[in-house]
This record gives C-alpha cells, structure tokens and sequence, in this order.
C-alpha cells in the first residue's frame, strides 16, 4: 500500500535545466511509479540476501539513479520504504526460457494462430516473468530480435532480455516442428520476421556459417546449438547426437569473433562431450552427464544450466504445452538423470547455473525452478545459481546478481522468508515488490 512509503521529499520531474513540482509520493498512481526512476530511494527494515551465499542480514539499502549505492543506514535525505517482515533478494535471473513459445508449441507452427495472437501470448509472458521477480532472462531460442527491442524501449513490460534469437538445428533434428511431408527449406516461412523464430536447419559446417551469421544479424547475443534430440521433438530421439565436433566449432569460432560464446542443448553424454571438445561455454540440460565429462567441464570452464520445471510441467500437463502423448512418454525418467548429473557436476566443481525451461502458455510459476533445486541443494544454493552464477554465466556479474553498491538496482522484496520455505518462490503474488535497474515495476504491499 502507498502508505508504506514515506514522502520525505517531493517528487520532480527534470524538463531541461529546470524542474517542475509534480505530487507528494502518496499522490503518485500505481502506474506512474512503475514507470517513474526513483532519484533515491531508502529500504529500509528488510532482511537482505545479498546472492553471494553469506548468511542474511538486516541492512538498509540506498538505492540512487538505478544503482545500489550503500548498504547500511543512510543519512542523506530520499525517499523511505518500510520493507520490515521482508526478505530482500537480487532480481532473480532465468538462464533458460522461452518467450517465443508461450502460445501452444503446435497450433504456433501449423499456422492455426494469428501474429495478433502469438505477440499477446509472447508479452503477456514477458510481464508475468517481471512480476514473478525475474528482472533478468536469457532467452534460449523462440524469440527474433524486435521482441527483445520492444522490452528494452520500455513498450511492453518485461524483464531484461539476453537472445539467441533462432536455435541452430542439424537438419530434421531437434527444434524442427514441420510436417513429416514438408521441405526443409519451407521451415523458415514458420517465422514470424521480428517476433517469433524458433530455429535454423544446417545441412552442413558451411550451411551453419551462414545461418549463425544471419542470426547475429537478425540481434542475437549469444549462439544456441541442438546437438543432441530432444523430450519435446518430434523427429529424433534423446540418444541421438546431432552435428559433429567440427560442425559444433564452426558456431564457435563465429561467436568467438563476436565475443561471445556457445551454449547446447544437450541431453545425452556424448553430445555433450562432442559439444566441450568442440570449445562451447554452456550446456544446457545435461541429463545423461558423467563423471569423466564433468571433469572436463571444470577444466576448459564450461557451464551447466539443468532444467527440471519444464520437466515437472510436461508430467503434469503436456496437452497444455500443445503437446501430444508421446511427448509425456519421453520425459519419464528424465528428471531422476537429470537430478543424477546435478549431483554429479557438483562433486566435479561444475559452474551451474539455473533455468525453468518453461514452454507454452503456462509459464506463469518460473520460480518453481527455484523450489525444484532447494529439494536436490539448499535454497541458498538455489538463490545464488539463479542470482549471481546465473549473471556470471550471462557475462553480466558486473551489473546484476547480487546486491551489493555500484549494482544495477534489481530487487525483491518477499512475503516471508523463501530461505525457511522455498515454496514462496513458485508463486508470483509473494514476489510483492520488484525494482528493476532502480524503477519500481511491482508494488503489491
């Protein structure tokens, strides 16, 4: 409520060299303050988990022009807000997710849904992931460059977007939805230039040079390669190895080039290791993932982001997905292996982040991922893989991740304590305030 916040100054509104008197704070509507960069703002009675691992503390933090700027109790006048019963987080960081698949997978690429439809499912997603308290995501595939645009210039609400823009596929290989009867060289008539484009066929190493280059073109940050099948496909199988090592190279030489890096969708052991020896930075999944891979994981520094939400949601509902049955029947299994490699790459030293994975039009709970891994770790160590390992695996450590002075001012505050009940993290409305790079996104006290 807007009595929370004490209007110790008045607001203004910089208009030239001058500056206009606009309203005390408990003036200001619930939409103005969302989109309203607060000048300085004090947080005061929270108990703070900064995302590094130490233990929780209760400190006031300063927020001043989108950056944390202290930590400790400020004498400089601002604006004051009682967080007391509180637990203050980083903005939770996503490392796998799907914006572009948040209409039902099948009806999207069968041509059965409008543009119209596919751009509302698409930022209606993007919103609920804001208010689920992830001010930050990577997305893995699904999304073409003017989604991530249209975020970042603020039109529709959303977190932070990091895009691969189309997932590079081995022809007929996972991430290839097209009818069994139609040409591989329709596929990319599935795209929608500018929101949704899900992936690119590579026959061959140089039919790949070029469709790398063309979604570095297209706005991607980053490269996303299938180099083993899939739970959700619909032309191959999970033991399936997909591109070679010199094929899988020639993605990373392009990103090297560009300064970034290479991330695979890997379920089995030997794409995964075909994919290590072959110079990528991430893998995604890991299912299958032994010791001795694991090892040289640690040693040529790749990372792993296992995904069990989406494994939890195809159990429980794979029609809602757009999905059919046989898809249900491919994911059995895969949670318990999943749940193996985690333990697996921990014991190795694995860097591992966190994903949710989530697919289709329910993808409203992504904390569940959070929920999922505090039953396998502790929530700390969940906390701190979607915080600050996740922002190191995104080459954002810098900016975002923990909280701490000189970081972007990306915050939650929590109905409760998520380190005694993990379970808060699943559901959205105990996200009750969300600040995202200093500007207040979500106010639910």
């Amino acid at each position: 409520m807007l009595d929370r916040i004490t209007p110790a100054v008045h607001l203004l509104e910089k208009r030239g060299c001058g500056a206009v008197l606009l309203h005390t704070r408990s003036q200001v509507s619930s939409q103005r303050r969302r989109e309203q960069l607060v000048g300085r703002l004090q947080v005061v009675g929270a108990t703070v988990v900064d995302g590094s691992g130490r233990d929780p503390v209760d400190v006031d933090v300063t927020i001043e022009d989108g950056r944390i700027t202290r930590l400790g109790a400020a004498s400089a006048p601002g604006e004051r807000l009682d967080a007391g019963g509180l637990t203050m987080t980083p903005g939770l960081i996503d490392a796998h997710v799907h914006l572009g698949l948040s209409s039902p997978i099948q009806p999207q690429f069968s041509f059965q849904l409008s543009a119209a439809e596919i751009a509302a499912d698409i930022f209606a997603t993007a919103g609920a992931t804001l208010d689920a308290g992830f001010t930050t995501v990577r997305d893995t595939g699904g999304i073409d460059g003017g989604v991530v645009t249209t975020i970042a210039k603020g039109k529709v609400r959303g977190p932070r977007v990091l895009s691969c823009g189309p997932v590079q596929c081995q022809t007929g290989g996972h991430g290839y939805y097209g009818a069994d009867w139609e040409p591989t060289e329709l596929w990319n008539s599935h795209h929608i230039p500018g929101l949704c484009a899900l992936s690119m066929m590579s026959g061959n190493a140089d039919e790949l040079r070029g469709n790398v280059r063309e979604a570095f073109r297209r706005g991607a940050s980053f490269l996303k390669l299938c180099v083993t099948g899939g739970v959700v496909s619909a032309h191959d199988q999970l033991t399936d190895t997909q591109f070679t090592v010199e094929e899988i190279a020639v993605a990373v030489q392009e990103a090297a080039a560009r300064r970034t890096y290479v991330t695979v969708h890997a379920h089995n052991n030997e794409g995964i290791r075909n994919a290590v020896e072959a110079g990528v930075r991430c893998v995604e999944h890991g299912t299958d993932l032994d010791e001795d891979t694991a090892t040289l994981m640690v040693t040529r520094e790749v990372a792993l982001v296992p995904t069990f939400a989406v494994v939890e949601q195809l159990l429980r509902d794979t029609a809602g997905a757009g999905l059919g049955e046989s898809t249900r029947d491919r994911v059995l299994g895969v949670r318990e292996r999943m749940a193996e490699a985690l333990a697996v790459a921990k014991a190795a030293g694995v860097r591992i982040g966190l994903g949710s994975d989530l697919i289709g039009p329910a993808q409203g709970r992504r904390g569940d991922e959070l929920r999922l891994r505090a039953e396998l770790e502790t929530p700390m160590e969940a906390l701190v893989a979607a915080t600050k390992t996740n922002a190191e695996i995104l080459g954002l450590s810098s900016q975002v991740g923990l909280i701490a002075p000189g970081m972007q001012a990306d915050l939650v505050l929590w109905n409760g304590n998520p380190l005694e009940n993990p379970s808060l993290f699943a559901d959205p409305a105990n996200a009750v305030l969300v600040v995202q790079a200093g500007r207040v996104v979500k106010d639910l006290r």
